[in-house]
Formats: C-alpha cells, structure tokens, sequence
C-alpha cells in the first residue's frame, strides 16, 4: 500500500468524520435550542449507522465487508463469544476501576458515596447499549478500523490478536470526535477505553462484543457518579 493510498483514506474518513459529526452537534444543538421533542435525537444513532453505509454505496464498495452488521439473535454462538469475553475483560478491570474511582474522587474532591444508583436503571442500560455503544461501534470500529485497515497493516500481536496503526487511529478520530460534538476536556481520556473496544473488535471480527463492553463502561461510571452524588439519580 502506497502513501497516496493512505493519505486517499485518512481524506475520505475525516470528511466522513467532520460532516457526521457536525450534523450530530446540529441536530443537538437545535434539539436543545429549539426545545424540539427528545425523539428528534433519534438522528445521531441513525447517523452514526447510516453515514458509513451511504458512503460504502458512493464508492460501490459492498458495506457487508466491514463486518457492520449485528449478529441476529439467534446467532447464539456470537452473543455468547462476546458475552464471555466482555465477563473474562470486566472480572479483570472492574474492581481495580472502582477502586481507582474512589480514590480519585475522595482524595482528590472530597466526594462521599451517597448510596444512590440510577432509578432508570432499564432505561439507562437500553439507552447505553442501542443508542450511544452500538452506533458508535458501528461507526469507529467497523467501518473506520476495518477501512483503516486496508491501509495500515495489522503488524503487532497483542495477547494474540493482530492489531495495527489503523486501530489507534480509529481510536483518535473516537476520541476526539467527542469533543466535535460537545467540547470537554476530559474527551481525550476516551482513547483508551477505545483501544480495548478495538481490540475485541479484532478478537472476534465483529463489533457486538466491542459494544457490549462500551456500555459496560458508560453504565459504571453513571452508576458510579450517581453513587457518589455527582448526578441526579433519575439523569442519564
């Protein structure tokens, strides 16, 4: 693969980038501005989805290639290849990350555990699966990895799976495209949770398992926030 076909790809995937996103801070700033009803916000999953697949179509490239897809569910071997990997990663990252947290905010902040969880818990856990992890995976993991690996090889072994440049790159257009929607400083921190969602999506060629594991993430630290009185328990 030469340098200009690199260079053809990192142009294509920050024009993808810059215009999905643009259009995803549009519609929240006018959904937010406006005082237009919550269902409008239905836009950014769909964007994050379809963005990827419009574009496949523009370039005649066949979309089903990019693994985009969800397994169906009855697909039962799938569902459970990324059911156990997602309980094998958390038993390892789980406590040491609660444990991390509080040091972080007790020490730090003089925040104290209040013993509240979300109220909504349902909805927060369905609202974090199919509206922010599957999407977004849908998006950076499977159509801007697997395209960026076209172009970087996977050249590196990490536990086992290949992995190369085009996952950390995939990881920055993630990481900062938070901050393309809403500006926080603390977005860049998202890059590295990101490289575990890329690695799982080069461990089992699919994104679900990627996803289930960035809802984990999403869903612990509401519930840990809500915990230590950081958020209303009935906020998202």
């Amino acid at each position: 693969m030469t340098p200009g076909d690199r260079r053809a790809v990192l142009k294509e995937l920050i024009g993808l980038w810059l215009v999905t996103l643009l259009l995803i801070r549009g519609v929240v700033a006018l959904q937010s501005g406006a005082g237009l009803p919550d269902w409008v916000m239905a836009a950014v999953p769909l964007l994050f989805i379809y963005a990827p697949v419009a574009l496949c179509r523009w370039r005649e490239a066949d979309s089903w290639a990019y693994r985009l897809s969800i397994p169906a569910f009855k697909d039962w071997l799938s569902w459970r290849e990324a059911l156990v990997l997602n309980a094998k990663i958390l038993s390892l990252v789980a406590v040491p990350f609660a444990l991390a947290y509080h040091v972080y905010q007790t020490k730090l902040f003089g925040a104290h555990p209040v013993g509240n969880l979300p109220a909504d818990l349902l909805t927060l856990v369905a609202y974090q699966i199919f509206y922010v992890a599957i999407p977004e995976e849908f998006f950076y993991r499977g159509y801007f990895q697997t395209r960026l690996n076209e172009v970087f090889p996977r050249k590196f072994l990490i536990f086992g799976v290949p992995i190369g440049w085009g996952a950390v790159l995939a990881c920055l257009f993630f990481a900062f495209g938070h901050s393309v929607v809403q500006l926080q400083w603390w977005h860049f921190a998202t890059f590295f949770p990101g490289m575990v969602f890329a690695w799982m999506r080069e461990r089992t060629g699919g994104v679900v398992a990627g996803a289930l594991f960035h809802a984990c993430c999403n869903i612990g630290v509401v519930c840990l926030d809500t915990w230590y009185g950081l958020r209303g328990i009935t906020q998202l």
